[in-house]
């Protein structure tokens, strides 16, 4: 493991998505020379960028987007722009491998190393997200990379409402946790829908239990799918180890957000504040089941 730096300096990437894979990935790649021009070391792309939120719909057709990570078509271009900009990028993708198909997140170091390859564990179903048509569960467990620049913990978008895995990455050591996102409207008939505030508090929820930074960049416009329409409602934003909003861009801002994560000091906040020191994990079994109350095997 290497040694935390004192400070390390964020980007969150806010952007539009079209339906041409390299207008996509140049724009991406544009975005991540202005982030570490401005002086960002690590930069964080929203989910699944390369192409327009498909799973609004069901169409097997879109299955066709999937590559796997051998080979990749863009992947390794974002390695040589690691390499050559001294930043760590963790790049969403959807993967194929084998007849499964995953949500997947690659983190590339800054040499240009893939450190490793991250599957989403928690899969939404509902309209204008039907991911489990798509995607299969992860089945990597939750990860956190040591970087040249901290040690990185990056959950991908339905994860981030998910408490366990902010906290299983914080055990694992991360110095602050990313989440990647593409979120907006849902349809009329929906029951239960969310807003940026409430998608923005779920995470900054994360970043007071753990005594975190946390980051999320998301995508903005409007999208048209098999006839269905969403607007994406950006909102990126990076959160302190106290859960204030630091930094935060609007509904239809493009571009990076940067903001300098003093991890000395959240370091000396986490362990003063004691949640990791008061934890009572023997009493935790409940976690472990579905209902509170059966356990397995």
């Amino acid at each position: 493991m290497t040694r935390t730096p004192d400070t390390v300096h964020l980007a969150v990437v806010q952007m539009h998505m079209t339906d041409q894979l390299e207008d996509n990935v140049e724009r991406a790649a544009e975005h991540v020379r202005e982030a570490a021009r401005r002086g960002a070391q690590v930069i964080l792309l929203p989910e699944l960028f390369e192409n327009l939120y498909f799973c609004q719909v069901e169409r097997e057709d879109y299955f066709g987007l999937a590559h796997p990570l051998e080979g990749h078509p863009f992947i390794g271009r974002f390695q040589e722009l690691a390499r050559e900009l001294n930043v760590v990028l963790p790049v969403s993708y959807f993967e194929k491998a084998g007849q499964a198909h995953y949500n997947s997140l690659v983190c590339i170091d800054a040499g240009g190393e893939l450190l490793g390859n991250y599957r989403k564990t928690h899969i939404p179903d509902g309209p204008g997200y039907e991911e489990k048509y798509y995607f299969n569960p992860g089945d990597t467990g939750f990860k956190v990379w040591d970087t040249r620049f901290g040690r990185v913990g990056v959950g991908i978008c339905w994860d981030q409402w998910y408490p366990e895995t902010a906290r299983v990455m914080m055990l694992q050591g991360a110095d602050f946790l990313l989440y990647p996102t593409a979120i907006g409207s849902e349809p009329a008939e929906v029951e239960t829908p969310n807003n940026h505030q409430m998608w923005q508090r779920a995470m900054v929820g994360h970043a007071v239990s753990n005594s975190s930074y946390v980051g999320s960049s998301n995508r903005i416009g409007k999208e048209i799918v098999g006839g269905l329409e969403q607007t994406y409602y950006g909102h990126s934003f990076i959160s302190d180890y106290t859960g204030e909003l630091v930094a935060e861009l609007g509904d239809s801002e493009e571009g990076p957000l940067l903001h300098e994560l003093n991890l000395k000091e959240a370091r000396k906040f986490r362990a003063g504040m004691g949640f990791f020191r008061d934890r009572r994990p023997e009493l935790y079994g409940p976690l472990l089941t579905t209902d509170g109350v059966t356990r397995r095997g």
